[in-house]
Order: C-alpha cells, then sequence, then structure tokens
C-alpha cells in the first residue's frame, strides 16, 4: 500500500488552521465590536479563560489582533483588530448571513449590522472586474499547486 501524500495545498486550510478552532472567529466579533477585554472576551464569548489566553496569543502572534495597553496599574491590556483583522470582518458577516438563513427556526436574527446609509448589510461575493454576483455555476477552479488537479493529485 502506497503512503498516504500529504493534503491539497489549500490557503482555506492555512486560515482554518488559525482562526478555525473553537472561540477564534467569536474572539475577532468581539473585537471588530468594539469588545476588546479580557472580561468582555470572556464574558461574551463563553470561552474558559485559559482557552482565551490561548487563542488571544495566537491571533496576536498572527498578527490578526493588536494589545493595546488601557491600565498601568495595574497593567491590562484591551485587543483590537489589526488590518489582517479587519479583513476577515466580511468572513464573519457572510458566516452571520449563512446561520440566520439556514440556522434559525425562528428567523429572528440575534444581530444585524447596518451600514453607513442606514441599511441591513448583506453580504455579497462579487467579480472584482466586471462586478457581478459570484455564483457557483460561474466558477472554475485552476489549481496552481505543482501536482494538483481539481480532482486530486496528479498520478506519479
Amino acid at each position: 500500500m502506497a503512503a498516504p501524500r500529504n493534503p491539497r495545498p489549500c490557503s482555506i486550510a492555512d486560515a482554518l488552521a488559525l482562526v478555525g478552532e473553537k472561540y477564534s472567529l467569536l474572539v475577532l466579533r468581539e473585537v471588530c465590536l468594539g469588545n476588546g477585554r479580557f472580561d468582555q472576551l470572556v464574558r461574551n464569548t463563553g470561552a474558559p479563560r485559559d482557552v482565551l489566553a490561548t487563542r488571544l496569543r495566537r491571533l496576536v502572534d498572527a498578527g490578526v489582533l493588536a494589545k493595546h495597553p488601557y491600565s498601568e496599574r495595574p497593567q491590562r491590556f484591551e485587543y483590537r483588530p489589526t488590518q489582517a483583522g479587519l479583513e476577515l470582518e466580511p468572513v464573519l458577516m457572510t458566516l452571520m448571513a449563512w446561520g440566520d438563513r439556514h440556522l434559525r427556526e425562528d428567523r429572528d436574527r440575534p444581530m444585524v449590522i447596518e451600514h453607513a446609509c442606514g441599511h441591513a448589510v448583506v453580504p455579497v461575493v462579487t467579480c472584482s472586474a466586471c462586478g457581478g454576483q459570484v455564483r457557483h455555476e460561474d466558477l472554475t477552479a485552476h489549481p496552481q499547486a505543482p501536482g494538483w488537479t481539481v480532482t486530486g493529485p496528479t498520478t506519479a
């Protein structure tokens, strides 16, 4: 039997290795809402304190969050999104919209994100060239990793 190959090289897998752990995206949600203090994060995410401390450290080390002091005595920090963290905000909005559509039996949305114009945000993925809304049937994948096709690894 042949030894198993490494899985497909994938930016989704790389991103999930950082933000796919339980509580990571919830921490980012709270920080983007302006709740960046440790006690706020514990309360609003439900994360155990030790788990939260580990997630925060990883997100800071990865450049997704930055620590800012807000108290000298005792020394305390709050967390704010970096540019990389802010670039994950559309991911949060898209996940929220999906959850609202597919997981909320009561159809009452727990949160609405409002744009500066005063209307609710509805996240949509668009083509950077033509501006058209992206639909599954309009997509074509072009694997760039050597030795891989859409269906899997090429045979040696």
